[in-house]
Formats: structure tokens, sequence, C-alpha cells
């Protein structure tokens, strides 16, 4: 599955990087894979967060079918549990 939550920005599991059907956030300029956990920059004016937070916060403003809400919802709890 792949969620676009920004045009330079996605959610997907078909990422060398996801493991066992994981999401992995990616960043599609550089094709950079990021788990839930792990500290990144998305944007400067962001600031440093985790990779669930940047998702969270990208997702906000969109609409998702079901299946794509529970998609990222999904990842943002990994980034709860501490990992992926």
């Amino acid at each position: 599955m792949k969620v676009t939550l920004l045009p330079s920005w996605e959610l997907t599991t078909e990422h060398a990087a996801s493991s066992h059907g994981q999401p992995v956030f990616v960043n599609r300029a550089d094709n950079q894979a990021y788990g839930p956990a792990d500290v990144l920059e998305p944007y400067p004016s962001w600031g440093w967060v985790t990779g669930a937070m940047a998702v969270k916060r990208m997702a906000a403003r969109r609409k998702f079918t079901d299946d794509e809400r529970a998609f990222v919802a999904r990842f943002i709890d990994l980034g709860k549990r501490g990992g992926q």
C-alpha cells in the first residue's frame, strides 16, 4: 500500500526498507525511508520530530479512505510503542 501525505512524502510498504508489511515513511526526493521512531527534519520550519509525529502532522489535514486512515494510524501507533 502507498499513501501520499504531501507531494514529497509518502507512507508505504512498497519500499525496500519495509519489512513484514510494516509501513515506512519515505522522502520521495531522495528515497530515504524512516521508521516511526526515527528522528528527522521533514522541513526546516518543523524542526526535529519522530517519523510518527511527522506523519501525524502531515495526515491531520488530509482526507483518507478507511483503509488509508487505518494504514496511517498503524504507523503512528508503532511510534507510540517505540519503534517498528
